[in-house]
């Protein structure tokens, strides 16, 4: 299987999605977005008011995500989205049958995330929400070629599993 040009990292919120893609994008030296930064105002407050966020709120969020990617891939850049994707529709939106695109799945355990989440500072995103995006989250299929990486240990630990999962070097600069 070649090397991606887009990596999308999806999970829960406090599953590490933007450290793992800041480390990342560092490692390989590949531009990053965040999926936060493609939020419209009214869901960031939606969400700060603890509310989740429904299919409508999220189909000008995956929207946004899904052109950014395609403007990396007509491009020929690389580039590295996090996104939680929690539904397959979700994915599907995003990643669809887009050549040079993968799906790296965040995994960790509940307890984990939410003491993670409980020691955030400065997000919009409660941990009051955790409960809900858990059980939103369908995980993905084999048909997926999803990379499932667990999210114990630390930032740069969880980083090399990615890259060993996508078959990269760190030193890998471009495709």
């Amino acid at each position: 299987m070649s090397a991606p040009l887009v990596i999308v990292l999806m999970g829960v919120a406090g599953c590490g999605k933007s450290t793992t893609g800041t480390a990342l994008a560092q490692a390989l030296g590949w531009p990053f977005r965040d999926a936060d930064s493609f939020h419209p105002p009214a869901n960031i407050e939606k969400m700060r008011r603890g509310m989740p966020l429904d299919d409508a709120d999220r189909a000008p969020w995956l929207a946004a995500i899904a052109g950014w990617i395609d403007g990396r891939l007509a491009a020929a850049e690389p580039g590295i989205v996090s996104c939680s994707a929690l539904k397959r529709a979700y994915r599907r939106r995003i990643i669809g049958e887009r050549a040079g695109v993968r799906l790296v799945y965040l995994k960790g355990a509940r307890d984990l995330i939410a003491r993670r989440l409980a020691a955030r500072t400065g997000h919009f995103m409660p941990a009051a929400l955790l409960d809900s995006q858990l059980a939103t989250l369908e995980e993905p299929l084999a048909e997926e070629r999803a990379v499932v990486v667990g999210i114990d240990g630390p930032p740069q630990e969880v980083v090399e599993r990615v890259l060993a999962g996508l078959g990269l070097a760190a030193a890998a600069r471009r495709p």
